[in-house]
């Protein structure tokens, strides 16, 4: 994504982040089923409308960005979709697998990083000249970034990777206000609008998700030689929605 913000516009970069919540969405409905119901839908299009609407401004891109903004955001996505999944098949917390995915990650960084550094700015990391200022910064950015990765492995191991991304923008309401507060920076009718908007569409989603929780918890009590269409017909009789007032569940498995 940094790659990204570097070849293309704010705008663009900004727009790029908002498309992570749908394909978040479309990537987990393809690889692992997943439904969502048309209260949480709604709410997350009120969320990504908010936060495009008080941060987006000049759009400008090149194919070169939009690759590099089009593999960020698929590999993000996938990543984070990877995180919960990981922790739900083989039961495991997130201090724990991030333990394991960690020296990876960094290896990686540490192989693919001076190439990379090299390409994009013509200047091999040995010839830098590092001083106290610039070491001490590069220990604070590693140090928050561990923190970064804790709240992530954490949030989506408790909620999902839908839910990071949507608690995510909080994050760029919370720079806009800190940065009138702080650095007297502008804060037009637009900023405050879309920044109601974003929290207004945050609380919705947090009522639609605890919503489908409790629908869910109504379908707990079923056998477990219950075939996946006995669960979805009770869970339309739980909602009002089937057409019939009893259903036997077990009775396909034991015909």
């Amino acid at each position: 994504m940094n790659l990204s913000l570097m070849l293309n516009s704010v705008g663009f970069y900004q727009i790029s982040k908002l498309s992570m919540i749908p394909v978040v969405c479309v990537m987990e409905w393809i690889l692992h089923g997943k439904q969502y119901s048309t209260k949480v839908k709604i709410a997350v299009i009120v969320v990504v409308v908010g936060v495009g609407v008080c941060t987006v401004t000049d759009v400008k891109v090149n194919a070169q960005g939009f690759l590099c903004a089009l593999v960020a955001v698929l590999s993000t996505s996938l990543q984070q979709i990877s995180i919960g999944s990981l922790q739900k098949k083989y039961s495991i917390g997130s201090f724990e697998l991030l333990s394991q995915t960690a020296p990876i990650q960094a290896l990686s960084l540490l192989l693919l990083g001076p190439f990379v550094d090299y390409f994009l700015s013509g200047k091999l990391l040995a010839s830098y000249k590092f001083f106290s200022a610039a070491f001490f910064l590069i220990l604070l950015s590693c140090s928050l970034a561990v923190f970064c990765n804790i709240s992530q492995y954490l949030c989506i191991g408790r909620f999902s990777a839908v839910s990071f991304q949507v608690l995510g923008h909080m994050k760029t309401v919370c720079v806009l206000i800190l940065g009138w507060i702080l650095f007297d920076s502008e804060l037009t009718l637009k900023n405050i609008l879309g920044m109601a908007m974003a929290v207004l569409g945050m609380v919705v989603y947090s009522w639609a998700v605890e919503a489908d929780k409790q629908t869910d918890s109504k379908v707990i009590p079923f056998r477990k030689d219950a075939s996946e269409e006995d669960v979805k017909l009770l869970k339309q009789h739980v909602d009002g929605s089937s057409p019939f007032k009893d259903v036997e569940l077990g009775s396909r498995s034991q015909g």
